[in-house]
């Protein structure tokens, strides 16, 4: 399937990464006491937990975001650039039919300019690359992501986390104390390397974990 497919590009990142923190979850979840949900009952509340946190208004290019089970309880991981993101992830859970609980491990990244920077950096990097223009709705630069003539405060130190980039973007770039790691999926192992290198390339940035989905290709576990 190409991952550019107009009916999963707003949940495409969450549903990879989704199904990635499920494979390795079936030992946790035998090994719960807790009853768990007959398997129709299963796929019905996953396509809603999928739904629910690909409609959260606030999660944006440099937050990730993955889900699993425990029993009855639904299993948050992943990163999140600001406080807000990771609550409104949890709240948008309650109220679906099954779920009894909702374990929030999501980490809320540190507030840091130097990451700020190095965020904008690395997307202007890997986002203007032509073969990798494809992986982003906006088609370009953080400027262009901000509008006609883009807007200066994202480019300062604190801007753009709290006003990041608009609309799909297929590849998210999660920043902590400098270290940069890639998630999300692309269509090929060159759009992969081409990513990391963009990345690793970037002025002050200690390290870069390229965790990116290849379609076919074995997962790093394997």
């Amino acid at each position: 399937m190409n991952v550019l497919s107009p009916l999963t590009r707003r949940t495409l990142p969450i549903l990879a990464a989704a199904l990635i923190f499920s494979l390795a979850a079936p030992a946790m979840i035998a090994q719960s006491p807790s009853p768990t949900w007959a398997q129709d009952d299963t796929l019905r509340i996953a396509q809603e937990v999928q739904k629910r946190l690909g409609s959260l208004n606030n999660y944006s290019v440099f937050d990730w975001i993955t889900f699993g089970f425990h029993g009855k309880t639904a299993v948050l991981k992943g990163y999140a650039s600001r406080p807000a993101l990771k609550s409104s992830a949890a709240n948008v859970l309650k109220g679906i039919e099954g779920v009894e609980s909702v374990d929030n491990q999501i980490e809320v990244l540190p507030l840091s300019a130097n990451d700020d920077r190095i965020r904008a950096a690395v997307y202007n990097r890997i986002y203007r690359q032509p073969s990798l223009r494809k992986y982003n709705a906006n088609q370009g630069s953080v400027a262009q992501a901000m509008g006609p003539g883009g807007r200066s405060v994202a480019l300062m130190a604190g801007g753009i986390t709290n006003d990041p980039p608009r609309g799909f973007h297929a590849i998210h770039i999660i920043v902590k104390n400098g270290n940069v790691t890639l998630y999300g999926a692309v269509n090929n192992q060159s759009d992969a390397a081409i990513a990391y290198m963009q990345a690793n390339s970037t002025p002050g940035v200690f390290s870069v974990d390229n965790d990116l989905i290849v379609p076919g290709a074995p997962s790093k576990s394997e």
